[in-house]
């Protein structure tokens, strides 16, 4: 333990281009370890990325392609529900199978002539009579009574697909088995009266799906197969594999791949479901595939981390002197500026790492010498307020000791009410001033409001009434002074004045949790909503004044948050012409 102390103590005391020399040959190690070693994993996932990126394109261009094919397929049925000679057929329920008209197989050739795909075309009326190119009726039992023909007329609106259409009451003259071709079938429906005439049955080739899939299939290992909402194999190409993939694997995997081990191998699993078809097309892959190239990144890794090795420890030496010189250069001016020498600066004519440091250097002078210039502008304020302060109290104090001499006079003529409002105004004054305190107790601002309120009961009479509700614990809590007096003198003028008729003043305060709260609640006229919103706003966000927050209002509120902290204060809730309720959230003291 001591001799690796001794080595760190020995390492630390050497030169900056010592030490710059060992870091550089330290990192550009890790960086050639890390890619050798960690770099393989890194190019893999990268690859598998792209390669599942290819692989989900691949796929979903697949299941598009298919999906054009069967709305092609679709259209071919819409075409022929529209042709007369077809619909002549329909309407004619009496024609039998032996009875059937030249023109009815006209359009049924023309499409099968241009698309060989087709394996066969029936069309079959309501009652059970059918015409076909290829297809016959195998025994007496009315066509009628199919699954492809019940689907098809109880659903007519959809396309129903059928794959491995086994045990149908239908042969093909060429032998197509259950797994080379597949069924579409849709009802003709009348367009005036809608009612359904029959259903035309088409059997299409597999080989066109295979088709689709062998000129898109990506790799040279892996497979796509497609399956039905049933979890039939509508296409597979012949593989042992594809029979041990467990439907659970796959049943979730929309457009993602997941990796399963199958027979001692790894593969990739993807699906793309259609919501069209109701098929899925999934495709499978060895994860092997992805792997060899690499081995051939691996490789090349070794050589390019060996040569950066080489090169770059050639060229430490030379980097070393260019990075040393501008750190001792930056480590004096912090000396000086560490000394109270603020007019320093750090000149540079590069914007490397250095260069940014001394450029934040000089930022940082800068801003300490901005902060003491505005600490002596805010100090120089605060001691300019403070004899506002103390002047403006030199008034009230004036009309204090008047307004006494006033009442003793008033209650020497017996003039009562002079007597009431001018003890109410003189206790505002008095509260006021509280010998030049800034906190007081609950009782006084209590005392405070209700004179306030007495004179303001004797200049509105009957239009203005108030109650006073307050816990009698909270009384003897302390709070700043004058906070509730502008709620109750913004509730008279923007509420109770502006309101018809009598108006009333509730004044709550009760202790909520580690809260003193302080209701004042008008039924006066009330706040709009979108202006309620700005003074909500502006209280939370005092930086943005307005004249929608009165002066009293803004003071109050900022008077408490900038005391206690920005979770206190005021908070506005109104209904236009019902009223208005201000919250007043204080801590107790």
């Amino acid at each position: 333990m001591d001799d690796l102390k001794n080595i760190k103590t020995y390492f630390m005391n050497k030169s900056m281009g010592d030490k710059l020399i060992l870091y550089f040959f330290g990192v550009i190690l890790a960086v050639t370890i890390t890619i050798t070693t960690l770099g393989n994993l890194l190019y893999k996932n990268s690859i598998n990325h792209s390669q599942n990126e290819n692989t989900n394109q691949i796929i979903k261009q697949i299941n598009n392609s298919m999906e054009s094919y069967v709305n092609n397929t679709e259209n071919i049925i819409n075409y022929m529900s529209t042709d007369p000679r077809i619909l002549k057929f329909l309407s004619d329920n009496k024609l039998e199978n032996n009875n059937i008209e030249d023109d009815a197989y006209k359009p049924i050739y023309n499409f099968i002539k241009f698309n060989p795909e087709i394996a066969g075309i029936m069309i079959v009326n309501t009652n059970g009579g059918y015409i076909s190119d290829v297809m016959n009726r195998v025994s007496r039992d009315s066509l009628t009574y199919e699954e492809w023909y019940l689907k098809s007329y109880n659903e007519p609106e959809k396309i129903h697909l059928f794959t491995k259409p086994i045990g149908r009451n239908i042969n093909n003259v060429f032998r197509y088995s259950a797994d080379e071709v597949f069924s579409m079938s849709k009802a003709v429906v009348d367009y005036n009266t809608k009612e359904i005439q029959g259903v035309i049955l088409i059997d299409i080739k597999l080989d066109a799906i295979k088709n689709i899939i062998e000129n898109s299939k990506p790799g040279t290992a892996g497979f796509i197969y497609i399956m039905d909402g049933n979890n039939n194999i509508v296409y597979t190409p012949v593989n042992n594999i594809v029979y041990k993939i467990n439907n659970d694997w796959i049943e979730n995997i929309n457009n993602k791949i997941i990796i399963k081990n199958i027979r001692g191998e790894n593969y990739q699993l993807t699906k793309v479901s259609s919501k069209y078809t109701g098929w899925e097309t999934i495709g499978v892959f060895p994860e092997s595939e992805g792997l060899r190239v690499i081995q051939y990144i691996r490789y090349y890794s070794l050589i390019i981390g060996f040569l950066a090795l080489i090169i770059a420890e050639g060229l430490v030496v030379i980097f070393t002197r260019s990075i040393v010189k501008p750190i001792q250069k930056l480590k004096r001016l912090m000396k000086k500026a560490q000394g109270g020498d603020l007019t320093v600066s750090f000149n540079t004519k590069y914007s490397d790492e250095i260069g940014e440091l001394g450029s934040s250097f000089n930022t940082m002078v800068k801003e300490i010498n901005n902060l003491i210039n505005l600490v002596q502008v805010e100090e120089k304020s605060k001691r300019i307020a403070e004899m506002n302060v103390l002047q403006a109290q030199i008034k009230p104090h004036f009309m204090y000791n008047t307004l006494d001499t006033i009442r003793w006079m008033a209650e020497e003529h017996n003039e009562d009410d002079i007597v009431e409002i001018i003890e109410a105004f003189t206790n505002l004054l008095r509260i006021s001033l509280s010998k030049g305190k800034e906190i007081i107790s609950v009782k006084e601002e209590v005392n405070h409001v209700q004179s306030y309120l007495i004179i303001q009961k004797i200049r509105y009479e009957d239009k203005l009434d108030y109650e006073i509700d307050f816990e009698e614990k909270i009384l003897n809590y302390k709070l700043i002074k004058l906070i509730l007096q502008p709620l109750v003198e913004n509730a008279i003028y923007h509420g109770i004045k502006e309101k018809r008729g009598n108006g009333k003043i509730f004044i709550k305060g009760k202790i909520e949790g580690d809260l003193l709260c302080f209701t004042v609640i008008d039924n006066g006229k009330g706040i709009e909503e979108e202006l309620l919103n700005k003074i909500n706003k502006m209280l939370i966000n005092t930086s943005e004044k307005g004249t929608e927050v009165g002066y009293g209002i803004f003071n109050v509120n900022e008077r408490i948050r900038l005391t206690y902290g920005e979770e206190y204060g005021l908070t506005y809730k109104s209904v236009y012409g019902e009223g208005t309720t201000v919250e007043l959230r204080h801590p107790i003291i």
